[in-house]
C-alpha cells in the first residue's frame, strides 16, 4: 500500500533549481522570463525550488569556472535521484567565448552526466521551454526505471 502511495507521489510536477556557474546573466534573465506570466512555465508544472533537496531538474547557466566548480558539483549531488541536469545556453555546454580562459574549467559534461543542452546565447524563452519539456520527459523515464528496480 505504501509503495503505491510513494510511487504516485513521486510523479509530481518537476521543480527546478537554478545554478549560476559564472554567467553574464543573459540566460538567467531568459529563465526568469520563462517563469513570468508571458510564457508561464508554471502552467506546465515547472516551479523554482528554494533548495536543491526539493528539486528534480538542475538548470546550470554560465561557463563552469574554477572558483565555482566544487560548489556546483556539491549542489548537484544534493538533488535527489532521479534527477535531470540541464545546461542553459552555450556557456555550460562548451565554454562559448570564454573557452580557453584561465578560469574556465568547463564544459559541465566533463564532471556530470548532462541530460539536456539548451543552446543559444542567450537561449530564447521558447527554446528553454522546449528543453525543460524534454528534461521532464527524461525525468519521467528515470522515475519509471527506478520504480521497476533500475538504477536511474
Amino acid at each position: 500500500m505504501f509503495d503505491k502511495l510513494i510511487s504516485k507521489s513521486a510523479g509530481k510536477s518537476p521543480w527546478l533549481f537554478h545554478i549560476n556557474a559564472g554567467s553574464c546573466n543573459g540566460c538567467d534573465i531568459e529563465l526568469v522570463a520563462v517563469l513570468t506570466p508571458r510564457y508561464d512555465a508554471e502552467r506546465l508544472g515547472f516551479r523554482l525550488a528554494g533548495t536543491p533537496r526539493h528539486a528534480d531538474i538542475v538548470v546550470v547557466s554560465g561557463p563552469l569556472t574554477a572558483q565555482i566548480k566544487d560548489r556546483v558539483l556539491r549542489t548537484i549531488e544534493q538533488v535527489p535521484e532521479p534527477r535531470c541536469i540541464v545546461t542553459l545556453g552555450s556557456c555550460p555546454a562548451s565554454g562559448n567565448v570564454f573557452k580557453g580562459s584561465y578560469s574556465v574549467v568547463g564544459p559541465l559534461s566533463k564532471y556530470v552526466d548532462v541530460d539536456v543542452d539548451i543552446a543559444g546565447c542567450a537561449a530564447k524563452p521558447e527554446t528553454i521551454l522546449l528543453g525543460l519539456h524534454k528534461a521532464a520527459q527524461i525525468l519521467e523515464e528515470k522515475r519509471a526505471a527506478m520504480s521497476k528496480g533500475g538504477n536511474k
